[in-house]
């Protein structure tokens, strides 16, 4: 990313920083004029709504490509793909956790409309035939225009399984979808420039019906997702990476530390993959094991959205008097598992993702997604650091676990004795990271 798209990035931030404030301070003060400007959160989720189908449909069929195209390595990658699957799902168990524990939107009980002027209320309780009868459309192209989360997760899934069964052929098809998704993500970057109106309407319109109740739980759930997210890197990364690997994750995460001050400028993740391939390599994990797991990672391995998931849905439901039994928490669990791949740490997946889950499953909390808007980009930087940290992490491991991790020279580069040497970004390493995001 250059310099002058990072620039324009910081007064994105700097904008939303504005208009949550000020959104607080208009509910606090004038609450009935709160109230009114629901209908400017309104318009901004209506927009993250309408990109629901198209980011869930690229995201699996490019996701299930990536499968494909690290089975064809070996034991490789079957083995990064089984460790990504593990811990992207204790990531996401873990946000439903500690979602129950600290029941973030308790107190509030808001009316959907205190949010937002559009509000469906979900359908009776339908029976197991029904549903699973209610997952199929009625033609190919209706999941996309009928609203259907569902049926657009089994449509890509079907897309991206036929890629596979084409062989080569399918993989011009691919390209293809790959193009398109970027196109998604384009307009969904584009709609993100109107997220400091979204939260200033919705912000103004939740803190003016419930006043400092809804700050409170808005400062309770982004303090909650930041030491989840703590905890998941030193309670669980650090020590599955001591055991399995040997190596310390204080000084693996030193090591990359100009990494994560670029990720904090740019909230993506994206911004260093060069750089991660180029240091992992010089870390003493071999080219192949790079070469496999750092690219399919950042399509599979999202673990600081994963988190945000589970914990935003909690939080969205709560505060609408509306709390998940533990089926619906199961079964949102696993649909996550599939629906959270393949966003490659984008900004602005996560909210279409979170979208796209309740409106699978509880449509009458989609227009909920206002409470999220106004503290979303505050959590974006927790969720690239957490997933880069998972990646880094998971590339160790794996290349630990194939035998193909040089732990002398890793020591010599923990100890200073081996410096990285910044001029390698400029041979393989950017090639690389270019041909797995061409390819």
């Amino acid at each position: 990313m250059s310099s002058r798209a990072r620039g324009r990035t910081h007064y994105l931030y700097l904008a939303v920083i504005a208009a949550v404030v000020l959104g607080a301070v208009v509910g606090l003060v004038w609450p009935g004029v709160g109230k009114q400007l629901a209908p400017l959160g309104t318009g901004f989720v209506n927009l993250i709504k309408m990109m629901i189908a198209p980011v869930i449909f690229c995201t699996i069929v490019v996701g299930i490509g990536s499968v494909a195209n690290a089975a064809k390595v070996g034991k490789v990658g079957v083995t990064a793909l089984v460790y990504f699957l593990v811990m992207s799902t204790f990531s996401l168990a873990l946000g439903l956790v500690v979602g129950n524990l600290l029941h973030p939107g308790s107190g509030l009980h808001l009316n959907p409309t205190d949010v937002s002027t559009v509000h469906k209320q979900a359908s009776g309780a339908e029976g197991g035939v029904a549903f699973l009868l209610g997952i199929i459309p009625t033609s190919l192209m209706s999941a996309f225009t009928e609203g259907h989360v569902l049926q657009t997760l089994l449509v890509a899934l079907l897309t991206g399984f036929a890629l596979q069964k084409l062989g080569h052929p399918g993989l011009a098809i691919r390209r293809g979808i790959e193009h398109v998704q970027r196109l998604v993500f384009r307009i969904l970057s584009m709609i993100l420039w109107a997220a400091p109106v979204g939260a200033f309407g919705a912000i103004a319109a939740v803190v003016g019906a419930t006043g400092w109740n809804a700050l409170h739980s808005l400062l309770t759930i982004m303090l909650g997702f930041y030491l989840t997210c703590l905890v998941f890197v030193f309670g669980v990364l650090g020590p599955v990476l001591r055991f399995a690997a040997g190596v310390s994750i204080f000084k693996l995460l030193k090591y990359f530390g100009q990494e994560f001050l670029l990720i904090l400028s740019t909230s993506s993740s994206e911004t260093v993959l060069p750089r991660l391939i180029a240091k992992m390599e010089h870390l003493g994990v071999s080219k192949p094991v790079v070469g496999i797991a750092v690219p399919t990672g950042y399509s599979f391995n999202l673990d600081g959205t994963a988190i945000y998931l589970t914990m935003s849905t909690l939080f969205i439901a709560t505060a609408q008097g509306s709390p998940l039994s533990v089926e619906s928490q199961i079964s949102l669990l696993l649909f996550m598992i599939i629906s959270s791949k393949g966003g490659a740490g984008v900004s602005g997946a996560g909210l279409a993702t979170l979208a796209g889950s309740l409106q699978s499953h509880r449509p009458d909390l989609v227009d909920g997604i206002g409470l999220i808007v106004g503290i979303d980009r505050f959590m974006s930087e927790a969720r690239a650091l957490t997933s880069f940290a998972g990646n880094a992490v998971a590339t160790v491991l794996i290349g630990s676990w194939m035998k193909e991790f040089d732990h002398a020279k890793a020591r010599a580069v923990f100890a200073g004795t081996a410096p990285f040497d910044e001029l390698s970004l400029t041979g393989s390493a950017q090639e690389m990271a270019n041909a797995s995001k061409e390819d």
